[in-house]
């Protein structure tokens, strides 16, 4: 397969392409690298800087490269920052992406897999969270994920794109040669490893009186490799669905596949992992935290056979860990 990894330069699309050619996909990377690394980039992919919203560069690498299904990564993607300038959001998640859509349409491109957001529930009905459960948004970033989820159902209908939707809310972990390195580093696992490494201040707890079994809040976390071998089996059901003549656009739920875990047990399996005390503060719980937010994959186990592989927590760390101890200045290319 010819596939096109937009942000495949991030955290997450790298590993994304460097599976796929693993199996020996001809893998196109398009990225701006404007929170991307040149480095991230697995040997054997192809980089095209460019942006989503390039049209004549998209449509142009779309066309040379014989490109078969896109995997779409590129978004902006902080929760706070997109409360702060949603337009940026919506230009970026929305505008942008119905661009690099009409550019594929152009191209005869109609297969696309979306790393779409758990956040599009916002404050869920229950727990574990189902696909067929409310869809409320509590933040720009979460709506712009949620209105390209209708973009792509509407333009199935019209035009016959073929789309799966990914929610999940954590990705964690690491693979043998790529892991997580943003600037600035806003989740939990790599500010308490760069904390092991005698990096940064010192992270807050927010919330100790949670109806949790330690009274902290209870997340899902999902290793990286998992959520590429997710957005590979997408791929080839797509693929295998289209030449049969059918198959609908569709979204589904990636989660750890159990009851999710406390931010003290991060801690904690961090501290044991790394040898380190890593000290946290404690403080009040934040407004409009859930106490739980655990994302069902049962009809993606069902439908696509995809079964989360590396769920233990101290092997999620530890592979984030060793990635840490290799790279400590992470990809030590931005701004280079």
């Amino acid at each position: 397969m010819r596939v096109l990894v937009t942000g495949g330069a991030g955290y997450i699309g790298s590993v994304v392409a460097e599976q796929l050619v693993a199996r020996r996909d001809h893998v196109v990377v398009y990225d701006n690298l404007v929170t991307g690394h040149r480095r991230a980039v697995p040997p054997g992919a192809r980089l095209v800087e460019g942006d989503i919203g390039d049209v004549p560069t998209l449509r142009r690498t779309l066309r040379e490269e014989g490109i078969d299904a896109v995997v779409h990564m590129a978004a902006v993607s902080l929760v706070g920052v997109s409360v702060q300038d949603p337009a940026a959001y919506y230009r970026n998640n929305v505008t942008a992406g119905l661009a690099m859509l009409d550019a594929m349409l152009a191209e005869g491109v109609r297969r696309i897999v979306f790393s779409s957001s758990a956040s599009v529930y916002g404050e869920p009905v229950r727990q574990p969270i189902q696909e067929e459960d409310p869809t409320r948004p509590t933040s720009p970033y979460g709506a712009t994920k949620l209105v390209f989820e209708d973009i792509l159902r509407w333009y199935g209908g019209a035009y016959g794109l073929r789309s799966v939707g990914l929610r999940y809310f954590n990705a964690a972990g690491a693979s043998a040669r790529a892991g997580e390195d943003h600037e600035p580093e806003t989740h939990l696992i790599p500010r308490l490893l760069q904390l092991a490494l005698g990096v940064g201040e010192p992270i807050a707890v927010f919330g100790q009186d949670y109806p949790t079994r330690d009274g902290t809040g209870v997340r899902d976390y999902v290793h990286v490799l998992d959520l590429a071998d997710a957005h590979i089996a997408a791929l080839d059901a797509m693929v295998a669905e289209t030449r049969g003549g059918g198959g609908e656009s569709r979204v589904y739920n990636l989660g750890c596949g159990g009851e999710g875990y406390s931010v003290q047990e991060v801690v904690d399996a961090a501290r044991s992992v790394t040898g380190h005390p890593i000290p946290v503060t404690i403080g009040p719980r934040r407004s409009g935290d859930p106490a739980v937010l655990v994302a069902s994959s049962d009809r993606i186990r069902a439908e696509l056979g995809w079964r989360p592989r590396h769920q233990d927590l101290g092997a999620i760390i530890g592979s984030a860990w060793r990635w840490a101890l290799a790279n400590p200045r992470g990809w030590d290319d931005r701004g280079r």
